[in-house]
């Protein structure tokens, strides 16, 4: 698995939300980028809630960049308070199609380090 992403993220597919506290990783969200969709494999932390923090900087690069889809694959709690919420499968498939087709280059408006968050906290 690790290999696969690893390929997925030097084709400019796969891609990782970090953040950072006192010069250690704290937590993030990593997931693929297809078009304007981002699906989002999972969420890690080492500090807790840092991956949240790290959610909330996704989905406003997301939102500021005009993606069409944010896959969470699973609803929780906390992205129902971020305005997630679950669609029918044939919604979500109309959705899929017509995101992916939009020609958005996740990094290519990021500024800085790439895709990595430095929350002062």
């Amino acid at each position: 698995m690790i290999d696969a992403y690893v390929r997925l993220h030097e084709s400019g597919v796969a891609h990782s939300v970090e953040a950072w506290h006192e010069g250690h990783l704290a937590g993030g969200v990593y997931g693929v980028a297809l078009g304007g969709m981002f699906a989002a494999e999972s969420m890690y932390y080492a500090v807790r809630d840092a991956s949240k923090v790290a959610l909330v900087h996704l989905i406003a690069h997301l939102k500021t960049h005009d993606y069409r889809l944010l896959d969470i694959q699973q609803l929780t709690s906390h992205t129902k308070r971020m305005g997630a919420s679950a669609i029918p499968r044939r919604e979500y498939l109309e959705r899929l199609s017509a995101a992916t087709v939009i020609p958005i280059a996740f990094g290519s408006h990021l500024e800085g380090s790439e895709h990595i968050l430095n929350p002062k906290s």
